[in-house]
């Protein structure tokens, strides 16, 4: 494929350009943009900016019921606890390293407790995981393909909280999988809304019969029992099994894992069935199974950092905290007893506060350790979680696709997870004319050094198979107009087994120092519910610690303070 354009990373030192690469999950300097240069791209680019009003096709379904179940009023619960809580005497300055969803959740809560935060982000974006940028022709990239569940009930509640239900568009109650052994067609799993859980679940199983025979079905039913018997405790207890040893065991049929594991695999956690540890698979089922509506999904109606991300900074900034971009830390510094100072930042400048939270990803955290710390076992235990490699790859083509839903499909591909054409799918992003889809390529680790162009070249492979009638690899079909292609080296931790030990609680035994993240220690794992459910609980953990936050040490409640180190 010959394509040329112009590549936005720039040469950095390597510990800059590796720390930005890390920086909260996304990699905007990895980024890359490529165009094909042909006046009929640039006509038809033009043509849609001056179209008369689109009339829009899809259809998205009414938003689900979700206030009645036990977890989301569990989660409102949480949520009204911060702000019926006792307004403090002085507040905490609290001041955050991390403006992802982790970071802002925390910020959110502990400003609804009337504290004040001071929430840090590195880059010039906000959303870490779910970042996004905006190219020269208007369009936006992300760092991820984002899916909201219905069994996420933080993140439901935090679009309620900030008023913004209306941003998520639902999709009908189905999961599709391509059919590699039938290129062009899919394969459903269709939840009757007629049906309670776990009912319309099983309905859905059974009704499927081009994945899984009859007598499959059985075996995997018959393996899954000590699980629906065994409830938490045994989910947990099986940390130490990767999903294919653990089929092996319960006796499963290896087609079983390969018919729906693989994908569902990469689609949690972008890592093949013989890595990936089976909780991470019992817990996304427990929640698909036992919440009617835990399995329908919602797309965003829009670019995260602006339809998501500021509406809680608004919030955070309501309530008098504050949020500053392009403030990167570069060292914890400590005082004499071990506690932090201050985040030195690479500007130069000191923060101080009365507390500190770490929102950014673990292998960020690991790099800024300080030295006397790394030797505690609450630290040391971090060395085994390990964020995992993501490619996220944007390719507008030259003409509406028609072998697509209004839906997230699973590719079932070996180098591709998840995909969606995002002109149908988002509002923001919708065409009537030309298709945009956006991939999730994984695995990505023996990828993730290889050229956009490689990268691109084994997509439209696999997108042949797709699209049979439609896209050909050499693009003697439908044409690339351009392409984005963002990597992530470090991304959600590698939920390998035996990671549950390591998961570290957000309370750290350095007094006034707290973490937040899907990484630490919470029930829905590397997951967007799982960061927020994070940041409520670093919260919780910083209003219970109040009275010890307040009368420790020499600083001030009244003001967190910045010092310019180079004034001094």
């Amino acid at each position: 494929m010959v394509v040329f354009g112009n590549v936005s990373a720039a040469n950095l030192p390597y510990q800059n350009g590796f720390l930005e690469a890390l920086s909260s999950g996304g990699c905007e300097l990895m980024g890359h943009s490529f165009r094909v240069p042909t006046s009929h791209a640039l006509k038809t680019r033009t043509r849609r900016r001056s179209a008369a009003p689109l009339q829009v096709v899809c259809v998205d379904i009414p938003r689900p019921e979700l206030e009645n179940t036990a977890n989301f009023l569990e989660a409102a619960s949480l949520s009204a606890s911060f702000r019926s809580a006792p307004r403090p005497a002085k507040p905490l300055k609290v001041v955050i390293a991390g403006a992802g969803l982790a970071g802002l959740s925390t910020a959110k809560y502990l400003a609804d407790a009337g504290h004040e935060p001071l929430l840090l982000e590195a880059r010039d974006v906000l959303g870490g995981k779910i970042a996004a940028w905006k190219d020269e022709d208007g369009d936006w990239y992300e760092t991820g393909l984002h899916i909201f569940f219905g069994a996420y009930p933080n993140v439901q509640n935090l679009f309620g909280e900030l008023g913004i239900n209306d941003r998520l568009q639902w999709k009908e109650h189905s999961m599709i999988f391509a059919m590699p052994s039938k290129p062009g067609e899919f394969s459903r799993f269709d939840f009757p809304d007629v049906l309670p859980a776990p009912l319309n679940g099983i309905w859905a199983i059974l009704r499927n019969n081009e994945m899984l025979t009859w007598p499959e079905k059985i075996k995997f039913a018959i393996g899954l029992l000590p699980a629906m018997v065994g409830g938490q405790a045994y989910v947990e207890a099986q940390d130490g099994l990767s999903v294919k040893e653990w089929m092996q065991k319960q006796g499963v049929p290896e087609r079983v894992t390969d018919e729906v594991f693989i994908a569902m695999s990469k689609a949690l956690n972008f890592i093949n069935p013989d890595e990936l540890s089976m909780q991470c698979i019992l817990i996304a089922l427990n929640r698909f199974l036992q919440e009617k509506h835990g399995s329908k999904m919602a797309f965003l109606d829009g670019n995260p950092p602006e339809r998501l991300c500021m509406p809680v900074v608004e919030h955070i900034r309501s309530l008098g905290g504050e949020v500053q971009l392009n403030s990167r830390i570069k060292k914890i510094e400590l005082n004499n007893d071990g506690t932090v100072k201050n985040f030195l930042l690479t500007n130069g400048s000191a923060v101080e506060g009365d507390a500190y939270v770490f929102a950014a990803p673990v292998d960020i955290l690991k790099l800024l350790l300080p030295d006397s710390w790394k030797e505690i076992p609450y630290f040391k235990k971090l060395d085994k979680l390990v964020g995992v490699p993501v490619i996220n790859v944007h390719i507008w083509f030259d003409r509406k696709l028609k072998n697509t839903y209004d839906h997230l499909l699973f590719s079932r591909s070996n180098l591709l997870s998840v995909y969606a054409d995002m002109s149908l799918t988002c509002k923001e992003y919708y065409d009537p004319n030309r298709s945009m889809l956006e991939l999730v390529f994984a695995p990505a680790e023996e990828w993730i050094s290889r050229t956009d162009s490689d990268i691109i070249d084994a997509t439209m492979k696999e997108l042949e198979k797709l699209f049979p009638d439609e896209i050909s690899a050499d693009q003697s079909k439908a044409k690339i107009l351009k392409y984005h292609v963002v990597k992530t080296p470090r991304s959600v931790y590698k939920t390998i087994p035996n990671c549950e030990p390591c998961r570290p609680l957000q309370r750290s035994p350095i007094q006034g120092f707290y973490l937040a993240g899907d990484y630490t220690k919470q029930k829905y794992l590397a997951s967007m519910e799982g960061a927020v459910l994070s940041g409520k609980f670093c919260s919780q953990s910083i209003v219970q610690d109040y009275e010890l936050l307040a009368a420790s040490g020499p600083r001030k409640l009244s003001e967190a303070t910045v010092s310019s180190s180079s004034s001094s």
